[in-house]
């Protein structure tokens, strides 16, 4: 490469030219349960010419040869074991987030003499590109050699990767060079003879008519303590709402199966108690992930000043959010329920007691749900308030969580009964975050916080009243799906064995 460089000073209208050598020394870290990687990142720590810097990296990447992984970084004031309690930065507070009260542990080392080339247009004063030669050592944390590395990196600093797609052909093709198909990340672990640790899987979850209620009880358990498991290092993350969402669904089914299932799983008592509370936390801070959703949505059809004139709202719920992710955090660390969910992993794996056949008490279950269901329904009137929606929807949702533990066994009636669940489950859900958002908007209009000024009121109310035709919509379409949701209990009903 570098005789290639030599020869080739100028290639496809771009100059290489050398530029000072780095020497770097990186460090990688996670948690002993792997949490950070769980949550999509690997973490680092760099050492180059006295400073240190951290930095979160997606592991996952759209192509091979294309690392478009996504990067957070921060500059560390000293590189102790708890940096991430000293600062504030964009990595620190993800870390901090996702390891809660798990200490970092140092994973393996990789130093790194770097020799670079600037790829600039003739003449231009800037380099849009770079080209790396890199030597690297991997160890162990103790400093043990493990493996070498000669690495080739072309990176596109301000020009857009395209555009330097040419270079990167004629270097492949005229040098040798293959694609490493592993990062450093991989590289390292395995360099240690380290494997990181997925989301614990649980079998079996399969469910069969022929099971008991118990058996049924733990397959269903099995499958939602996974997503639990799955979907908690997203959450605590931040980055993406869905994660949160998914580890929300996941505590509720669970909440649902201990209710639902309460004579036929060994359940602690203690542990609905703090079910509750875990999804009231989650439930907050989704709120608030939901409300800046809709506050994107609503700015979007706006004109430039007034989604200036919005940003103090933006502010104030991003505020909001952040509280509400910190008193989550503490309460998924709290030791409540870190000895309830390992209370819960070991359920999984002991023997189902003895108990009926879900044939049979399957439809008492439902049956009990749905009568609850149709009293909430007859309780709707045209001007019912939103907590009379919300009291059906909570219906909608408990019914609809314990007929999916069960559904398989009644075939199609079953899956249509869902559907129809889901669907005003859905529409009412609606009603519900926009009755929710009108709400907030108009508490924080009566009494405005330091900060939003008469004109950023005035959008609030524009925007409360876009919540409030929503909910009235939402109302109008739910009788239809009520009727449509009569009909098809009635044919589930005939697998009951019932006319």
């Amino acid at each position: 490469m570098r005789r290639w460089i030599a020869e080739h000073g100028l290639v496809d209208g771009w100059s290489l030219e050398p530029d000072a050598t780095l020497h770097l020394e990186d460090t990688y870290f996670d948690t002993e349960d792997w949490r950070i990687f769980r949550a999509g990142y690997a973490l680092r720590l760099r050492a180059e010419s006295g400073r240190w810097e951290a930095t979160l990296k997606s592991l996952r990447s759209a192509s091979a040869e294309l690392a478009d992984r996504r990067e957070l970084r921060e500059d560390v004031d000293s590189p102790t074991a708890d940096w991430t309690l000293e600062s504030h930065g964009p990595v620190a507070t993800r870390v901090l987030a996702v390891r809660g009260t798990s200490e970092l542990r140092p994973l393996f080392e990789i130093r790194t003499t770097r020799q670079r080339f600037a790829v600039k247009r003739p003449e231009a004063v800037d380099a849009e590109g770079e080209i790396a030669l890199d030597e690297s050592v991997l160890s162990r944390p103790d400093g043990e050699a493990t493996a070498r590395v000669r690495r080739v990196e072309l990176e596109a600093l301000a020009a857009e990767p395209d555009s330097l797609r040419t270079l990167a052909t004629a270097l492949r093709e005229q040098c040798g060079l293959e694609s490493p198909g592993e990062n450093k990340f991989s590289l390292g672990l395995k360099s240690v003879g380290l494997v990181p640790v997925p989301a614990p899987v649980f079998v079996p979850t399969a469910v069969t008519g022929t099971m008991t209620m118990p058996d049924v009880a733990l397959a269903n358990l099995r499958r939602h303590v996974q997503s639990w498991y799955l979907h908690e290092s997203g959450a605590r993350l931040g980055d993406d709402p869905e994660e949160l969402h998914e580890l929300r669904v996941a505590v509720r089914r669970v909440d649902a199966l201990v209710r639902d299932f309460r004579g036929s799983l060994t359940a602690r008592k203690e542990l609905r108690p703090v079910l509750k509370r875990v999804l009231r936390v989650l439930g907050e801070a989704r709120d608030l992930d939901v409300a800046l959703g809709e506050l994107d949505a609503f700015g979007r059809e706006l004109s430039s000043l007034e989604r200036q004139q919005l940003e103090p709202l933006r502010r104030h719920l991003s505020s909001e959010r952040d509280r509400a992710r910190v008193a989550m955090v503490e309460m998924l660390d709290s030791p409540p329920v870190r000895q309830e969910l390992l209370a819960l992993t070991q359920l999984l794996g002991e023997p189902a007691v003895t108990g009926e056949a879900v044939r049979r008490g399957a439809p008492t279950m439902l049956r009990k749900r749905y009568r609850r269901l149709r009293k909430a329904a007859e309780r709707l009137r045209v001007d019912a308030s939103a907590e009379t929606h919300h009291a059906l929807r909570g219906e909608v949702k408990k019914l609809r969580y314990a007929l999916e533990a069960v559904a398989v066994i009644y075939g199609k009636p079953g899956d249509a009964m869902l559907r129809s669940l889901r669907r005003l489950q859905e529409r009412l859900g609606v009603h519900q975050d926009a009755a929710v958002a009108a709400h907030r908007l108009q508490e924080l209009a009566a009494a405005p916080p330091s900060g939003i000024l008469a004109p950023t009121v005035f959008l609030m109310g524009r925007l409360a009243e876009h919540h409030e035709r929503v909910a009235a919509r939402a109302r109008e379409s739910n009788a239809g799906k009520r009727r449509r949701l009569r009909g098809r209990w009635k044919r589930l009903r005939t697998e009951f064995g019932e006319e």
